[in-house]
């Protein structure tokens, strides 16, 4: 759960203006002449500002846009527009194939981090959150008035790109979920109020697809009270076999369809082993309940396993629990810089209505206590708890958001960084992820219906899924024609994996009822 979540990767993909030539000074008068900020190839702190997270990218855009306000937003998208640029917006930029900068060279990107207003209505519970803000300086807003919110662990991803799960999740659901309204830069520079009474369409899509529809300015969310207490846990064991390490994924699957409350969000970690054939395994999270009652709950679990090498459980403040999950970055994002690494990650969705097979789960053990201890790469696997009994997660409607997976059990996160995590990447660092994903897919029933995380994106997928699904009628607001990088899955859910590939789409006027159908063939 290192990086963010579920799909809010709320970034506009890009626009093109079929009947003006790139102008790159007058995109610079235009811009100037409404206020915003901007640096350009030719800046001093320009390479700085465009790297990538993921270090594996070098993207380098036109220009970096800095907007203050709605306005500024609409004319930057306009003005790239008009110079037939691809406009993306950047929010926390943590983007797994640098999206945030475009994916491609010769981006404007629409930086939104000077966008960081947040408030909080005591009446109701509900706040109004700015996309420039990270999700530490939500979380220490939000809890100073006595709130919070579902979210993954990150501080530093921001609220424009998150969609989103955390230990949290089971307990008030999606981030995405809790979203009430939110106001959107349309591809043609216009603004828009979307909410479940006014642009429903647009309201149905930016929950889970928005990549597609607009850059979201701000949103306005259904907060929850703040628990009294969190019980933070960790219990880990150095060396399992594969025997061992298997039965704590087929346990975990067992467990998580008993009666096991909401309140509980957890998580199984694997790493290298001491040897090859082993692996180390860590199952942690957070109990949002009373703590007198979080041994009762987990014991049965732990009594499936041996006696760990240690092990941590610490009641305390709901602030104290983020801190921790947080694993040594600050909350308060703006007292560091944020950490880039060098990376390659897969996810698969295992469905609830098909857990993983005994063999799928043998096989993918035993690649990763094998082929792992062997591999040159720094690398880790989540096996992250999103449904199970009582998961508010999956009591929402499939039709109800543009997320369609709603028979999740597990996310399962593959990921694998260079040794030090600086370039380069290692070239045999992408078969290793791969072979991971094969190992679980290939040992499943043919037509499993598995999915994928569009917040985990992956580069490395072929244009072909997309097969005759390229054309999708669900929009009742200005026909443009966009650039997309990630959206389909979120809207086609039986497609195997997220394609995050360039693709012209032409959104063509139509209803939610159209977009609805086309969800469910």
């Amino acid at each position: 759960m290192r990086l963010p979540a579920l799909s809010l990767l709320l970034h506009l993909a890009g626009i093109i203006s079929l009947c003006a030539a790139q102008n790159i000074t007058k995109l610079q008068q235009t811009l100037a002449a409404h206020g915003v900020s901007a640096v350009y190839k030719t800046s001093g702190n320009f390479k700085t500002l465009s790297q990538a997270f993921n270090r594996r990218f070098s993207v380098v855009p036109v220009g970096i846009a800095f907007p203050t306000s709605v306005a500024q937003v609409s004319a930057a998208v306009a003005a790239g527009s008009a110079q037939k640029l691809e406009v993306v917006a950047r929010s926390g930029g943590h983007s797994y194939i640098a999206n945030g900068l475009g994916g491609t060279n010769g981006a404007l990107v629409i930086d939104l981090s000077k966008m960081k207003a947040i408030s909080v209505r005591a009446a109701n519970g509900t706040a109004v959150i700015e996309t420039g803000n990270r999700l530490g300086d939500v979380t220490l807003a939000l809890n100073a008035a006595g709130r919070a919110l579902p979210h993954g662990t990150c501080p530093y991803v921001r609220s424009l790109g998150y969609g989103g799960f955390g230990f949290a999740g089971r307990m008030w659901g999606l981030t995405l979920d809790t979203i009430k309204s939110a106001t959107v830069v349309l591809a043609n520079g216009t603004v828009a109020t979307a909410s479940a009474k006014v642009n429903t369409d647009l309201f149905w899509a930016i929950r889970g697809a928005s990549p597609s529809f607009g850059i979201v300015t701000s949103i306005e969310v259904q907060t929850f009270p703040a628990p009294p207490s969190v019980t933070v846990f960790s219990y880990s064991w150095d060396s399992l076999d594969i025997t061992t390490a298997s039965a704590a994924i087929a346990n975990l699957q067992t467990f998580a369809t008993s009666n096991i409350p909401a309140s509980l969000g957890a998580e199984l970690v694997f790493g290298t082993g001491p040897s090859s054939g082993r692996l180390s395994v860590e199952w942690n999270g957070g109990y949002y309940g009373a703590e007198s009652s979080f041994a009762a709950i987990v014991k049965p679990y732990l009594q499936t396993l041996p006696k760990p090498s240690r092990s941590s459980v610490k009641p305390g403040t709901y602030l104290a629990s983020v801190t921790t999950f947080a694993q040594g970055q600050p909350v308060n994002t703006s007292t560091a810089a944020d950490i880039p690494d060098t990376f390659y990650t897969k996810s698969i969705l295992t469905p609830e209505s098909a857990p993983m097979s005994a063999a799928a789960i043998k096989a993918f053990v035993t690649y990763m206590a094998k082929q792992g201890f062997s591999s040159d790469t720094s690398w880790f696997v989540e096996v992250e708890l999103v449904g199970g009994r009582n998961s508010i997660i999956n009591t929402v409607p499939l039709d109800a958001t543009a997320f369609a997976k709603r028979d999740t059990l597990f996310l399962i996160q593959f990921y694998a960084s260079s040794a030090n995590n600086k370039p380069p990447y290692p070239s045999d660092g992408f078969a290793f992820v791969d072979g991971m994903v094969a190992s679980i897919v290939n040992n499943e029933p043919a037509g499993w219906p598995y999915g994928a995380y569009l917040n985990y994106i992956d580069d490395k997928l072929t244009n072909g899924a997309y097969g005759s699904r390229s054309t999708l009628q669900c929009c009742s607001f200005p026909s443009l024609i966009l650039w997309i990088h990630a959206v389909l899955h979120a809207v086609c859910s039986n497609l195997e994996y997220e394609i995050e590939r360039k693709h012209q789409l032409l959104l063509l006027i139509g209803s939610r009822g159209s977009a609805k159908t086309f969800l469910k063939k």
